[in-house]
Formats: C-alpha cells, structure tokens, sequence
C-alpha cells in the first residue's frame, strides 16, 4: 500500500471542500482533497449550475415562443423548437469548465487532489481506493465535506421512470407529462422549466401551500405563474405509488387521483451523505441525521471538522463555501468564529424569491415596509412588475433585521440585502444610498423610504 501524508486532509471536493482547499493552500498549509467524482459537487455536476442551465435555456425558448403569437412589444416570429439533447450538451460544457477551472484553481494554490473513494481508519488517516491501487493517507487535521444526495421513497425508488434532480437535468427529451412530487424549491424550478419547454406538469404537494418555508406574500406570484404556464397543482396530496397503468397514484382531500407520468420527479428534499466510509465509527456527536459541530466547525472529535449539508440547514453551497474558508483560516491560526445571523436563500423560480435574516412573523412588534415592482420604472420597461420588496426592520433604532423579494431578477439583489444586513445597516443607511436610475434595485431605497415615512415614488 501506498503512503501519504499531510497536515490537512479534505474529503469531498464540492463548494465547501474545494474552498477549504483553495483558501488554506493560499495560507501555505500542505493540504490534500480526496473526491471520487469531478471536482465541484453537486452543486457544480448536477445541482446548482446545470439547472440554473437548464431554467435560462427554457426561459430563452419560452420568450421565443411566445413571439410567435401577438404580444404587446410588436414581436414576431415563426413557430420555436427545442433540441433538448443540444442543450444538454451545451449545459455540460459550462460544467466541464467551472469543473477544470476549479481542478486549476487547486493546483495553483498547491492543493493535492487524490481521485478516488476514501475509508475512513481513524480521525487521523484514511485509506483511498484509487486506480492505481490503496493508498494511505495520514492526517494532522480532517475535514469532511461530503455533501448531501436525493432523498429517495422507499414505494418510488429511483429508476427507469422516477427520477431524483440529477436524472432531470440530464434528460434528453422533453417528457410529454411529467409529475413532481414536492413543491419546494427543486421540484419548482425543474417543473416550470420543463413546463416552458413544453411538458404538461402536475406538482403534489403534502403541505397546504407550495414553498412552505416562505410566507403567502412571497409565494403568491409564484403561484400565480404555475397556473399560467398550465401547471396542475395538487395541494394536501399524497403519492402512494405507480399503478398497473403506469399513472401516479395520489391521494387528495377529495380522493384518490392516478396523474399520467411519462417521468415522476421526487423532490422531497435531500439527506447528508454519511454512511459507507467510515463516519459512524468515529462515533461523533449529531444533531438528528446532521453532524454537530461548533463555532469553528469542529466535531466531537479532536481535529475532525465537517462543513457544508452534512452540518445541516440551510443546506445551501454559500454556506458551505463560507465554512470551508472559516475552517482553513482557523487552521491558519486566525481568529475566526462561525457566527452568521445572514445567509441569502434564492429560490430561483418564475418569479424569483429571496430571503436573507429575519421575516414579519419572526419579530415581534417590528416595522415592515414594502414597495411593490409595479411602481418601478425598470421592471415595467422588463414586462414584469409582479412582486415587491420587503424590510423587516427594529421600530426603535431602524435597524434592518431582514430583507425578502420577489420578482423578475431579485436573485441578483441578494448581496445587496446580505450586506445591509451583515454591515448592520439601518432604514436610513439604505434610503441615504444613491441607487441607480432605472434599476430593479430602486425599490430596496424605496422600500427603507417608506419605512421611514418618506416614499417617493409611491
């Protein structure tokens, strides 16, 4: 067997890995990222990157399509098709370089990367099953960054017609009917891409309302955009499995439903990726099915730190990035401390939603201001002013403790909203900041106008 050693080893080389990697190269610490897969994750291979590929491709031919028929900018054009397998091609090139550009990225900052699949031994050595035979690894520190997968139904298991997030961004045919079972923000952002390039979709949904975690106000646009792209939404549902027919059984409060699927895509969330190498005899500390750790992200155990969605919520690749420089500098001898009161969400449906701190029903007794888009100029002119933006705000000091949106293109204000929030900004530090003319941002300035009783435009 062959032997390794370093003083930092890394296991997994997504978001949260690779950084941890890169940052604590750049700090001059002997490092070593094992990854089975290319480098990026899920979220670079089959998550965060491909569907945001695959949601602008059907948002280009849904714009294309609709030229085709009379609309109010006097654009006309002939009938639009789709190749989907050019697509998908087109959407694994972007991959296939943010997936080198980060292989060079490592290499540059010093970074040893180890393909293959690593045992965990001990918290200070693995064993790696590579092409080339075992090798051995010794540590001084560990760091796990695993990552997270699809979780599965035991009465649907993956497999030929029922299909996990990864499956669906790689289809090659637009299904003629497609059902999503959970209406969170995976199974929207798929389902109404596919439903642009044509698919007839059907959501079920356990919950009352779709996108639970975010309040009516928010999801309403949301809602109000399925049932324009003919989305079927079937709330309180549940899926009880395929029948003889080949149709999706379901349970609604008004009785059972067979939903026709050409592909049934279970989104029902995801479970962190812990079993099979090892982890569980090191026996450390959880929290439910997540590892705990503490404010540096250390476990239980002396020098094994985690990072990223086997830490638990929000299981977002920001958060995990952000832990993984924390956990190089710690190592570095930096005094640094895991204390962030404000990670931007985006759900990037039609449109899209974004929450960073604290919502209404989160403080009592705060200010809440809102501007809606249908009073700036910049989205009329885009033909899309459904929604708003949000700050929930301290009455007594004006600090802004949140800030929501909804809307064509606001995933794009989210560092705004997580800067406020993080340089702890108040109503009138926001209001006193000269945004630009004819900007979708003007309506975070007149948002704090408002909460301070001096809107403008409203």
């Amino acid at each position: 067997m062959q032997h390794l050693s370093c003083k930092l080893l890394i296991i997994g080389a997504g978001p949260g890995g690779y950084v941890c990697g890169i940052r604590a190269g750049q700090l001059g610490i002997d490092t070593v990222v094992v990854e089975g897969g290319s480098p990026g994750g899920t979220c670079l291979n089959v998550g965060c990157i491909p569907s945001k590929a695959l949601i602008h491709a059907a948002q280009e031919f849904d714009t294309v399509k609709h030229a085709g028929s009379e609309n109010a900018l006097g654009i006309s054009a002939g009938s639009a098709t789709i190749d989907l397998g050019k697509t998908v091609d087109w959407k694994n090139s972007v991959v296939a370089k943010l997936t080198g550009g980060v292989a060079g990225l490592l290499k540059k900052s010093g970074v040893r990367v180890v393909r293959g699949y690593a045992q965990i031994r001990d918290g200070k050595s693995v064993v790696v099953d590579t092409d080339k035979g075992p090798l051995l690894i010794r540590c001084q520190h560990l760091v796990l960054a695993t990552g997270s997968a699809p979780v599965e139904l035991p009465f649907l298991p993956f497999g030929d017609r029922v299909i996990s997030s990864t499956e669906a961004l790689d289809l090659r045919t637009v299904p003629n009917h497609l059902a999503v079972i959970g209406a969170g923000y995976i199974g929207l952002e798929i389902g109404m891409a596919m439903a642009k390039l044509g698919a007839r979709v059907t959501l079920v949904e356990a919950e009352r309302n779709i996108l639970s975690q975010y309040d009516a106000p928010l999801t309403r646009p949301v809602m109000a955009r399925l049932q324009d792209l003919g989305i079927q939404v079937r709330l309180e549902a549940r899926a009880k499995g395929m029948t003889d027919t080949g149709n999706l059984l379901v349970e609604t409060p008004e009785g059972s439903e067979e939903i026709p699927a050409d592909k049934v895509l279970v989104t029902v969330g995801r479970r962190p990726v812990l079993d099979g190498f090892g982890v569980e005899d090191l026996g450390l500390d959880r929290d439910g099915p997540f590892l705990h750790i503490n404010d540096i992200c250390a476990t239980s155990m002396r020098d094994v730190y985690a990072i990223g969605d086997i830490t638990g919520e929000p299981m977002l690749a920001h958060r995990a990035i952000a832990q993984g420089t924390l956990v190089a500098e710690h190592l570095a001898g930096h005094r640094v401390r895991w204390d962030k009161r404000a990670i931007p969400a985006v759900c990037f449906t039609d449109p899209e939603i974004v929450t960073v701190g604290q919502g209404p029903s989160q403080v009592k007794g705060a200010k809440v201001s809102l501007f809606p888009f249908q009073a700036n100029g910049r989205a009329l002119t885009m033909e899309r002013s459904d929604g708003f933006v949000r700050i929930v705000s301290d009455p007594a000091t004006g600090l802004v403790l949140g800030i929501q949106a909804v809307g064509q293109g606001v995933s794009e204000m989210a560092g705004e909203f997580g800067l406020a929030i993080e340089m702890a900004a108040t109503l009138a530090d926001i209001a006193g900041t000269i945004h630009a003319h004819p900007t979708l941002g003007e309506t975070t300035q007149e948002a704090a106008l408002m909460g301070l009783g001096a809107a403008l435009h409203i």
